[in-house]
């Protein structure tokens, strides 16, 4: 496909081929990750340390096992496809707030001797901008499809409590906040 190709395609077009393309990519990772028997996972965040910084820009990339791949894959999808739906521009700057905010903020408040990885804090965060997405710009159609994500993925945000060994409650809690900020970040202005 050529890049002129997806200027001429409508935009949830895009955005289904954003989040199909991601989610490929995790698979990709985790596949190249099983065959390095697992070293890649040392490439997500460690708290407060100076090579667990450029875990911030790998981790959602990474997969404790193909189980944990798996269950973030329909999300990932469902998630990520309505956030660039919301408009690519949006959706992928959107994307990096969450990324980046939440990441540091797993950087800076997680235990020490931790490793954190996983899109799940890209889920979360989509899920939480979705919801308010709708609220901040005030737009009926946002708002109805922030309480249709709420409906169906609300239940998830039980995760945001720690709980569950070895599951990172931190990388949910801050791309839950962060999703929020991006949504005030990327507000439709209006005069």
């Amino acid at each position: 496909m050529r890049p002129t190709d997806l200027r001429t395609r409508p935009g949830w077009q895009v955005a289904a081929i954003g989040a199909a393309g991601f989610v490929a990519l995790l698979w990709a990772i985790e596949l190249v990750d099983v065959a390095a028997s697992h070293r890649l996972d040392g490439w997500g965040i460690r708290p407060r340390s100076g090579e667990g910084l450029l875990g911030i820009l790998a981790a959602p990339l990474l997969h404790g096992g193909w189980g944990h791949l798996s269950a973030n894959t329909v999300p990932a999808l469902v998630l990520g496809f309505l956030a660039l739906a919301t408009g690519i521009g949006r959706g992928l700057v959107a994307t990096a707030i969450i990324w980046l905010l939440g990441g540091l903020a797993v950087w800076l408040v997680a235990g020490s001797g931790s490793i954190h990885l996983g899109a799940s804090g890209l889920i979360f965060g989509w899920l939480t901008y979705l919801v308010a997405q709708g609220f901040v710009d005030r737009r009926p159609v946002e708002i109805a499809v922030g309480l249709g994500v709420l409906v169906v993925y609300g239940g998830v945000l039980w995760g945001v409590l720690p709980g569950t060994p070895g599951v990172s409650w931190q990388g949910h809690l801050f791309g839950a906040v962060a999703g929020v900020v991006a949504a005030v970040v990327v507000r439709e202005r209006r005069v």
